[in-house]
């Protein structure tokens, strides 16, 4: 499962998704709830292409069920699969509704959540009936 278990280091979510910097002139506002902070923010989230703030989502989706999985560092103490279940269906929804047009994301994003629809499946004591399992109804069997 190394893709899966490559997700949370540390359970600390990290996108891979680049995010511009704001630039060598900008000045952080002391508060961030101030209109120019957010207003910083939307500058900056208009500069990331869609299909990236998209994969974005997704690893953090990504992030979450392996948690919940038993996949991170805190092991299978932090196992919980009726919310891994709803995390895996939100990404497979996710996934299945963009990847038209994910472009170079979609073949990591589909592996990923295959990877964790099948630890999701070995991780459960009682396994769902094939084509069942969290997201298989939006992405095909596992």
């Amino acid at each position: 499962m190394p893709v899966a278990g490559s997700l949370c280091k540390g359970s600390r979510v990290t996108p891979d998704a680049p995010v511009p910097a704001a630039g060598p002139a900008a000045v952080p506002d002391p508060d961030p709830d101030s209109p120019a902070a957010s207003g910083d923010a939307a500058r900056d989230l208009a500069e990331v292409p869609a299909a990236e703030v998209v994969a974005a989502a997704a690893v953090h989706l990504m992030s979450a069920a392996a948690v919940k999985c038993g996949l991170a560092e805190e092991g299978p103490g932090a196992m919980d699969l009726d919310e891994a279940r709803k995390l895996i269906t939100a990404l497979a929804g996710l996934v299945a509704a963009a990847r038209p047009d994910l472009g170079i994301h979609a073949a990591p994003l589909m592996d990923g959540l295959q990877a964790l629809q099948q630890a999701f499946r070995e991780a459960s004591r009682e396994p769902d009936a094939p084509g069942e399992g969290p997201g298989e109804r939006l992405t095909g069997r596992v």
